[in-house]
């Protein structure tokens, strides 16, 4: 997910997600012990490796003292895999043959044998940058045996998947793709993933180009390809623009040029709960230059010495075309307000590790944590001197010259610095809102800015995570609850505003633009105020859901309907779900805007792993109290929710609106007046009211009869009857008929 300022009753407060960091927390080095089966088991994983296959070898596992059975394990990547070498990187699958196992949560582990790296710092702390400005893996290391023999130290990378998306997009199983060539080999300067256009119309074309890691996906891709290339206008509805010049700017400042630069490779896009597009960063064990072979454009194909990188220019692409299509790069950074953003961002990866030398002593820190265990491994690639230089100079590689970090970045930092130095930089500061209390839920808000030396400046906004920033201009004209024209404060008005949203502003000049905040927009400011009771319902629940509809995995779980019955963008961030009146902050939903007559699903299945949009509780089909309420406890709606029978919803009729009672299902979508007696008609069967509570009224004329739920007969007949319950107690019964199914049907008696 997004980092968030709050400005919750406008007070300036930094928050971070919660997750577990345990397992890749870089201040400890996990021991992992692998036991194969097989004594020729390297014979095997190169066997398996040579014909291109990605079956695994089952193996007996230990994370720090914790063992696991029947493991998957193959190698990992390609270029750092070699039969002639003993330290292989592994991909390790924990789940392969027991898919509830899983180590903290992690069922894929990925251990990378630091080939191209004599610092054996690169990734671990590559990842730790990037993790400042987007959702970036968690990196830290582990010290490997082989059947109790010492095989080395590796990187342990946190992998690409579920786990990851639910945590920093709220969603699972949506359209994943990695961006390295399936059945092809890499070019040199080739198309290989370079999201062109050139293979023709039909996704099919593709398949060769990209690794599906998703169910689906293919069409999604080609609509990326098709829009990056064909019409950029509306580029912003299908990628998140400005994450993608922040991977940019990474990598031109790092020199990380093993990725979309270079072999347009090693990058994933996730489809999130926008419908955007989200780059994320990988393999990133050849940053600061140690990948030097090309940047693919006509100046560098050849390759680049470490005075060229150290002064390589961010905008060098410009002039000096890629000899194969770079989209997005090119078409994204042929507007020159993308480039000044592009710029802003860079300057701020400088100024915070840099510049400040911050990033110096970072790196010795994370040495010292590992030098023991790099001197103890006998299989590393480079000498434990080299591992002590690199930090600062050159090694020699076996194919080329590994910069030193300091020696590149030292110089890099000033070139980039000079870069822009001669550059005036805008200015944001006094940000306010107007009115300047808690209630503007569906109202006009007004944000304003002193903003200096600038041109240009917007504010990008949002309602939820499902909705992309929506960039609106900023203008100081007196029009706009800016004050005076022309005194330097900005404003701008959103009408119709929700109770929480989130922003950042930007402004430029012909120069270069400015954030706030500087790590836009992965940081963000926020908003939030209360919802008036009754403005977003309880609508639709089933507690009974066995054929009717699945979740994002296939299962067929409870689920909770919600419905927004005003004509204002409702958010359900900060708002809360219990079904237990005695703690009502059991459940904190997800930051998702529900428009005016829109439905919003909660499954209520204690599977947070799947989505945001999971609660932490189930429903109790016996009949329960929902409770929805602001996050200072009141109440927004309130239901009690009676049994239900297999498939039929408890809903409200007419929708949003009318008294609950038993219905056909209509998940996501208006309800229908179609009752719960309509559904037995065939039967030529009727029964109301249900729930019941003084009389109980039976239309049948063939045989029926009623049992309690220890399966007592509490009445029967064989004609229409209206029974006085009046003396029955309060609970759950069985109304059972003779039809082709031998139906039964569940009745409530309510005091």
């Amino acid at each position: 997910m997004l980092r968030n300022i709050s400005l919750i009753f406008f007070a300036f407060v930094i928050t971070h997600g919660a997750f577990s960091q345990n397992f890749y927390d870089v201040d400890n080095v996990r021991e992992i012990k692998i036991y194969f089966y097989e004594n020729n088991w390297d014979h095997l994983l190169d066997s398996l490796y040579i014909a291109g296959d990605e079956e695994r070898l089952v193996a007996n596992l230990e994370i720090d003292g914790n063992q696991y059975d029947s493991v998957g394990i193959r190698y990992k990547g390609f270029s750092s895999v070699s039969i002639n070498t003993i330290k292989n990187p592994f991909n390790i699958k924990l789940d392969y043959i027991d898919n509830n196992q899983n180590h903290e949560g992690f069922k894929k582990i990925k251990l990378s044998n630091v080939i191209k790296d004599p610092s054996f710092i690169r990734e671990v702390y590559s990842y730790e940058i990037a993790r400042d400005y987007m959702p970036s893996p968690r990196a830290n290391y582990a010290n490997v045996f082989i059947n109790d023999t010492l095989w080395g130290l590796y990187v342990n990378v946190e992998a690409i998947n579920d786990k990851f998306t639910n945590k920093h997009y709220a969603s699972v199983n949506s359209t994943l793709f990695k961006g390295n060539p399936l059945n092809i080999s890499l070019q040199t300067g080739g198309e290989n993933s370079n999201l062109s256009n050139t293979h023709g119309t039909d996704s099919s074309y593709y398949f060769d180009y990209y690794d599906l890691k998703s169910n689906y996906g293919w069409n999604d891709l080609y609509n990326l390809i098709d829009t990056l290339n064909n019409h950029s206008n509306s580029l912003n509805s299908v990628l998140n623009v400005d994450r993608s010049l922040w991977m940019h700017s990474f990598n031109y400042v790092l020199i990380n040029f093993d990725s979309y630069i270079g072999y347009s490779q090693n990058y994933y896009l996730y489809k999130g709960l926008s419908n955007q597009f989200q780059p994320i960063l990988w393999d990133l064990n050849m940053s600061f230059g140690a990948f030097r072979l090309t940047d693919a454009t006509q100046s560098y194909f050849n390759g680049f010495d470490i005075i060229q990188a150290q002064n390589m220019d961010p905008l060098n692409f410009i002039n000096n075309s890629f000899l194969s299509p770079r989209p997005l790069i090119t078409n994204i950074l042929s507007d020159a307000r993308h480039q000044r953003m592009y710029l802003a961002h860079m300057k701020t990866i400088i100024e915070d590790r840099f510049l400040s030398q911050t990033y110096l002593s970072r790196t010795q820190y994370l040495q010292n944590i590992i030098s023991t265990y790099v001197q103890n491994d006998t299989n590393k690639f480079y000498s434990f001197n080299d591992f002590t230089t690199n930090l600062t100079s050159q090694v020699t590689l076996p194919s080329s010259i590994c910069p030193g970090i300091s020696q590149l970045m030292d110089a890099r930092g000033i070139y980039l610095a000079n870069y822009w130095s001669g550059f005036t930089q805008p200015s944001i500061a006094n940000i306010q809102s107007i009115p300047n209390s808690n209630q503007f839920f569906a109202s006009d808000l007004t944000i304003t800015a002193l903003i200096q030396d600038a041109s240009y400046a917007m504010l990008a906004y949002r309602f939820g995570e499902n909705m992309p920033f929506k960039e609106i201009e900023m203008y100081d004209d007196g029009n706009h609850n800016d004050g005076n024209a022309n005194d330097g404060v900005y404003g701008v008005i959103i009408n119709n505003c929700s109770n929480s949203i989130d922003y950042y502003l930007y402004a430029d000049n012909s120069d270069i633009g400015v954030f706030s905040p500087k790590n836009a927009a992965y940081e963000f400011y926020s908003l939030q105020t209360t919802i008036p009771q009754s403005s977003l319902v309880i609508n639709e629940v089933m507690s009974n859901n066995k054929t009717v509809v699945t979740d994002e995995t296939g299962d067929y779980d409870d689920w909770i309907e919600l419905y927004n019955k005003t004509s204002t963008p409702i958010s359900t961030n900060g708002l809360l779900f219990s079904d237990n009146t005695n703690n009502l902050a059991k459940w904190d939903l997800p930051n998702i805007v529900i428009n005016p007559n829109s439905y919003f699903i909660i499954w209520a299945d204690e599977d947070g792993n799947t989505g945001d949009n999971h609660a932490n509780f189930k429903l109790s089909n016996l009949g329960e109290q929902l409770i929805l309420s602001n996050n200072d406890s009141t109440v927004i709606d309130a239901e009690f929710i009676y049994p239900q029978l297999d498939d039929i919803a408890y809903a409200r009729s007419p929708n949003g609106t009318g008294s609950f009672s038993m219905l056909a299902p209509t998940f996501n979508s208006s309800n229908t007046p179609t009752s719960i007696e309509n559904l037995f008609e065939d039967d030529n069967i009727l029964f109301s009211p249900n729930p019941f509570t003084h009389s109980l009224y039976i239309e049948k004329e063939k045989d029926w009869y009623i049992t309690n739920t220890i399966g007592q007969k509490v009445y029967m007949s064989n004609h229409n009857s209206t029974i006085n319950t009046s003396l029955w107690k309060s609970g759950l019964y069985f109304l059972h008929f003779q039809n082709s199914n031998n139906l039964s049907i569940k009745l409530l008696k309510v005091k």
